[in-house]
């Protein structure tokens, strides 16, 4: 087998029966009508990974059914983007005749953009030398010669070779902006690009009107932060991973937003800090004073392990709640809590995960 098939005849069905569980699922709470965000059928992950296969002097990807763990041969892949489809196969071909870039070499991950970027790993079983980088450079200068906005990254056990940056620049489009975004490799990025848009401009739309500053816990790269900064007198964002953080600085400076500010705290941190439980240097060492700001919405983006309890408490305090969710059952918990003090006001389906059980969900709570 040499490619992987989507019968895109299939979308709309899976589309439809995620709505109806996702409104089964939540059945227990008042809801308004679901708004239903489609992706592209075909070529929406902006993601990829690949085991390399070695078979004489051939050398090819393969993946594995999920069910059997029986291995295939992948030349195309009609769910990733069409950058890393066009990629792939020219990839291989530059990488074959080459014994030091082939040798060992077990695992090609992809990460692509809208705007055009692409970033290539490449992982090896042994340790890497400068044999290795100097062919490497030879392979990047080739494929950015055949027009590719390409960067590539060598890994081995405890090494890491970085030509010429670890990271993308991506760009989407919210309404009539476009925002920059730097996506750093092995960092979390929205994975569905098109998906990514829709969500974005879905949470400026609700909270267009809103007054006062903005909280918002789990902000990663500052995805929302940025889209929702023009919503808001000023954005106060947290969030845990170091790249994360240094990524979102990054992005608040290249976009030119003036009111966002980045905490690099837990949420459950961040949570004592403002019940005054604890003192945070850290707070103290950015200027930070948590009573100037009249925060009456907070924006939660949780793991998929949801809110605990004590930062769903926390979350009451605020009027409004928009909450977006990667796995709807820790959703339902939260609301749980949750709606004790307020309503549901918009309730939204993003399909970032076509053909899979997969869902994101998004809603909005306005205090009863």
């Amino acid at each position: 087998m040499t490619s992987t098939v989507l019968n895109t005849a299939d979308y709309q069905p899976q589309l439809d029966e995620k709505a109806a569980r996702i409104q089964d699922l939540l059945s227990d709470f008042e809801t308004p009508e679901l708004e239903v965000f489609a992706s592209p059928a075909e070529h929406y992950r902006m993601r990829a990974e690949y085991r390399v296969w070695h078979e004489g002097e051939e050398l090819y990807y393969i993946m594995f059914n999920q069910h059997t763990r029986e291995k295939y041969r992948v030349d195309q892949f009609p769910a990733a983007s069409r950058l890393i489809n066009d990629l792939m196969p020219m990839l291989l071909d530059a990488i074959k005749p080459i014994k030091t870039l082939r040798h060992k070499l077990f695992q090609v991950d992809f990460l692509s953009t809208l705007s055009g970027e692409i970033l290539v790993s490449m992982l090896y079983h042994r340790q890497l030398d400068d044999e290795w980088t100097q062919a490497a450079k030879q392979l990047k200068q080739r494929l950015n010669d055949e027009g590719f906005k390409l960067n590539l990254i060598g890994r081995a056990r405890k090494m890491k070779i970085v030509l010429d940056q670890d990271f993308v620049i991506e760009e989407l489009k919210v309404h009539d902006k476009t925002l920059t975004y730097k996506q750093v490799e092995n960092s979390f990025t929205q994975p569905n690009g098109e998906v990514a848009q829709k969500m974005l401009e879905w949470a400026v739309d609700c909270t267009q009107d809103s007054a006062g500053d903005l909280l918002e816990l789990y902000c990663g790269n500052g995805n929302f932060s940025l889209a929702l900064a023009p919503n808001f007198e000023r954005v106060l964002a947290t969030e845990l991973a170091k790249p994360s953080v240094d990524s979102a600085q990054y992005n608040i400076a290249v976009n030119n937003i003036e009111n966002v500010q980045i905490i690099r705290m837990s949420a459950e941190d961040f949570t004592d800090a403002m019940a005054g439980k604890r003192e945070f240097r850290r707070l103290k060492d950015q200027n930070v004073d948590l009573q100037s700001y009249n925060c009456n919405t907070i924006f939660v983006d949780p793991p998929r392990s949801g809110m605990d309890d004590g930062t769903c408490r926390m979350v009451q305090g605020y009027d409004n709640i928009m909450y977006i969710s990667c796995n709807p059952e820790t959703l339902r918990d939260n609301l749980a809590i949750l709606t004790e003090t307020h309503n549901i006001t918009r309730f939204a389906l993003f399909d970032q995960f076509p053909y899979t059980h997969h869902m994101e969900a998004g809603v909005v709570l306005e205090r009863k």
